[in-house]
């Protein structure tokens, strides 16, 4: 039996929440299954950890983004609901039951990404290798996403060993402009984002690149755009544009809420500057709607290939 499940965030006391970020949605059966299955198998997602607003909706599809090597981040961006602190030591089953999860679930096309692990040698990129290759042992057919950090000290060991083992889509958000690093990602670094992108660009031109920017945060329009012009130019070929919510009271506080026709807006200026696909509303997170992108994603891949 379904019901009615408000989406709620953290507005600022001198910010109400506006209409068009309140919405209701049927969360039924297959909701229930997802999360007991992904609990059965001990498995974490980003959309339980990171709180989205989007979670139920997407369960309820049967999709969900996995979280690898634990729900504890070695780093703190203020945007960010993960925990912060020490992580455990690496769960060597985690890559089987990551590929258990998706058969049972019958996914098409799987979104896997993981906290930081600046605490490993290899800062965790042969765990995900090996996501990646239980996964294809599923199906030829289906279709990886990899949503990864920036692997700050072995960045370009990384991106060989990652493509080497065959993703189709390589995802890294850049999450906001540069002139709000310090606040939002105190541990990330601008030009390292961009150098991940030109990395893969320089060792495949086949694998889709993707990232994504939360607005709201305090950025201006012109800032906006020479991201967009960035990423291009560092070969990224999809982007997705999201509304930033403050998703616990300890989080940033929300600078301010963008109309959908904003959003729309910046839409139709990324598909001008080349970007292959482009998702852009208040609701969209970097894996929101994978699927149904789908069908048009199978046609890029096959052109590329």
């Amino acid at each position: 039996m379904s019901r009615a499940l408000a989406v709620e965030a953290f507005a600022s006391p001198s910010r109400r929440l506006p209409d068009w970020l309140r919405k209701t949605i049927a969360v039924g059966r297959e909701a229930a299954r997802t999360d007991a299955l992904l609990k059965t198998l001990g498995l974490h997602t980003i959309c339980e950890s990171g709180r989205c607003p989007n979670r139920d909706e997407c369960y309820s599809q049967k999709t969900a983004t996995f979280m690898v090597m634990g729900d504890v981040c070695t780093r703190s961006c203020g945007f960010c609901s993960v925990s912060t602190g020490r992580p455990d030591a690496l769960d060597a089953g985690e890559p089987e039951r990551v590929a258990e999860a998706a058969r049972r679930l019958g996914l098409e096309h799987v979104v896997v990404t993981s906290v930081n692990r600046d605490d490993l040698p290899d800062e965790g990129v042969f765990h995900f290798v090996r996501v990646i290759e239980e996964l294809k042992k599923i199906s030829d057919a289906i279709v990886i996403e990899i949503l990864t950090p920036d692997f700050r000290r072995t960045q370009t060991d990384a991106v060989r060993a990652l493509l080497e083992a065959g993703p189709d889509i390589f995802n890294h958000n850049v999450e906001t402009v540069p002139g709000l690093y310090r606040r939002v990602r105190p541990q990330g670094d601008y030009e390292r984002s961009l150098g991940l992108f030109r990395a893969i660009r320089k060792h495949s031109g086949t694998v889709l690149t993707k990232s994504g920017l939360m607005l709201g945060l305090g950025e201006t329009r012109d800032e906006v755009l020479a991201v967009l012009e960035d990423l291009r130019r560092a070969g990224c070929d999809i982007l997705t544009l999201g509304q930033y919510l403050q998703s616990s009271s300890a989080g940033l506080p929300v600078a301010e809420y963008i109309h959908p026709e904003v959003f729309e807006g910046w839409k139709a200026r990324a598909r001008e500057m080349g970007f292959t696909w482009v998702e852009s509303a208040p609701f969209v997170r970097s894996s929101f709607h994978a699927k149904e992108s789908f069908s048009r994603l199978r046609a890029v891949l096959k052109e590329r290939n």
